[in-house]
């Protein structure tokens, strides 16, 4: 019975069948039945091989060199991780404390392309396994630009809920300083003028697929409407529901003595975060309230206070939408509505900054401003209907984490995936095999 089965399975035509079947669900996945023809070529691959696609190794496989063996399992190897890096899973490094205590820096972690749908490139003409730089260059685009695709996204597990973390191209991404590369370009021209930025520095642009991945708490879903009052975020008029390690920067004053580098261990602090003023005895560092609770209970500490901005007169051109009608802060932010798809808004000069970058960039629109009124593609306008789906992400580090709150909203083309777990974990303030968080490895991430 057992042999019977095995001559069924390595049959031909069965062979043949399951294949085909496989390449037809796949182009069903796709929406794509222009790569139906390539069922010819999997017919001839089982049944009729006329054609020796796999032209550098002989069919006689006692005539394979060890040559021959190493380029076949090499582009094996690099197809294989190809289509698995682009419809599957992905991995992915925390590179900044945005996240903290959540995700720490050092730690690597998969990201399911397959959740919310993989989403097709862009530029699908590009090297392998890098993102949008070649290997040990810092200028040279990893990328060509003579094909260029519109947004496409295949089918999904699931929609995009508050409170996943999900990995997204950074929005203010397309365009770039290459001696900053890490710093946002329309930040730096709010703050220096575009004359100066585009004098003195390389300016490059990037499509939407190779803008730099940003990892953030998505907190607001299209629809939804969201604003932070005194550091604590409401969504639709209630408090966000507890979830991950939130943090927040706090002022400890002590009696003039430091405290025990031991005990920052053992919250989880890193050096890099320990602030110390030897002059006033004081310390500025970010802390979980479970944290700052702790603290509070050290002989040597005098107080704690939390760390909030009431001035918005300085954060004008930081805070999203950069406009002084707007006079926010990073703990006092919003309410502001998120768009959604279908969805249409009365527009006025009054809430066009929040709404300008989107019209015009994202939805690819002209938008001009003229004596009052507003043109969008050449037609004076009073409302507007958005075309995608808009998310809302913050970082669980909230006064540490470049997000939402100063580049606005995350068009559903941005979306790359969600995060799921954390596969190993690397503490950069110490040495091998010290460095190693054992208790973070296979962590699942909520």
């Amino acid at each position: 019975m057992i042999k019977k089965i095995k001559e069924f399975l390595a049959n031909k035509y069965f062979k043949f069948g399951f294949a085909a079947f496989v390449y037809i669900l796949f182009l069903i996945w796709l929406r794509n039945f222009w790569l139906l023809p390539g069922l010819i070529i999997i017919y001839d691959l089982y049944i009729s091989r006329k054609v020796n696609w796999t032209f550098w190794k002989p069919r006689d496989k006692k005539k394979k060199s060890v040559v021959v063996e190493w380029v076949d399992a090499i582009i094996f190897a690099v197809v294989a991780a190809t289509l698995i890096r682009m419809f599957f899973i992905e991995a992915y490094t925390i590179p900044t404390s945005s996240m903290e205590k959540s995700l720490l820096i050092g730690d690597y972690l998969f990201v399911s392309k397959a959740s919310y749908g993989p989403k097709m490139p862009n530029t699908p003409i590009s090297f392998p396994f890098v993102h949008h730089t070649l290997p040990f260059c810092k200028e040279t685009k990893s990328f060509v630009e003579w094909i260029k695709r519109p947004y496409k996204r295949l089918a999904g597990l699931e929609n995009i809920k508050r409170n996943d973390v999900v990995v997204f191209n950074f929005p203010e991404g397309d365009t770039v300083i290459l001696q900053y590369q890490d710093v946002s370009y329309y930040a730096m021209v709010r703050d220096y003028g575009r004359d100066y930025i585009w004098k003195n520095f390389d300016i490059i642009t990037r499509p939407v697929d190779k803008k730099e991945n940003y990892i953030k708490r998505c907190v607001g879903v299209p629809g939804d409407s969201l604003y932070v009052k005194h550091d604590q975020l409401y969504v639709n008029g209630q408090k966000q529901e507890t979830v991950g390690n939130v943090q927040y920067t706090y002022f400890i004053r002590t009696n003039g003595t430091p405290i025990n580098a031991m005990h920052f261990e053992e919250l989880g602090i890193s050096k890099a975060d320990q602030n110390y003023n030897a002059a006033g005895s004081v310390y500025q560092v970010p802390l979980t309230e479970a944290a700052a609770e702790k603290i509070k209970t050290f002989n040597n500490v005098i107080s704690i206070t939390k760390s909030e901005n009431t001035n918005p007169a300085v954060m004008t051109r930081s805070i999203f939408p950069h406009d002084p009608k707007f006079p926010w802060t990073e703990d006092n932010f919003g309410p502001i509505w998120i768009p959604k798809k279908g969805a249409t808004i009365q527009l006025s000069i009054n809430n066009l900054p929040l709404y300008k970058r989107i019209i015009g960039v994202y939805e690819h629109n002209k938008l001009e401003v003229k004596d009052g009124a507003i043109y969008i593609n050449g037609k004076q306008e009073s409302s507007y209907t958005f075309k995608m789906n808009y998310y809302f992400m913050m970082g669980d580090n909230r006064h540490n984490s470049a997000d939402g709150r100063y580049w606005g909203y995350v068009p559903e083309d941005h979306v790359v995936g969600k995060a799921v777990f954390v596969w190993l974990s690397l503490d950069k303030e110490k040495g091998f095999p010290g460095n190693i968080r054992w208790g973070r490895m296979f962590r699942a991430i909520h």
